[in-house]
């Protein structure tokens, strides 16, 4: 009877044992999946946000007077327009 519940015991103990390395395994790997899905999550929010970035801009780009806002910073002038250049006195 003793031989018997040692070896049931012995089949009980081996049962958990494996069943907590598992458990432990599994967390282990949730883990690192949390972790990658993390970093995925953020790279898709950095890639929204660029997208509706670029999108105001092509937006902008449809407007006339944004390029020329453009065009005039870039040094461009309209015909029959002079370029004004300021300059720093050295007081």
């Amino acid at each position: 009877m003793k031989r018997r519940l040692r070896l049931w015991f012995l089949i009980v103990a081996s049962f958990m044992g494996w069943a907590v390395y598992t458990s432990v395994q599994q967390l282990e790997a949730r883990s690192e999946t949390i972790k990658t899905l993390k970093a995925l999550q953020d790279q898709v929010a950095a890639a929204e946000q660029r997208q509706a970035e670029l999108e105001f801009e092509i937006e902008r780009l449809g407007n006339p007077e944004y390029i020329k806002e453009l065009a005039r910073k870039n040094g461009l002038t309209m015909p029959g327009e002079q370029p004004i250049q300021v300059t720093e006195s050295g007081d």
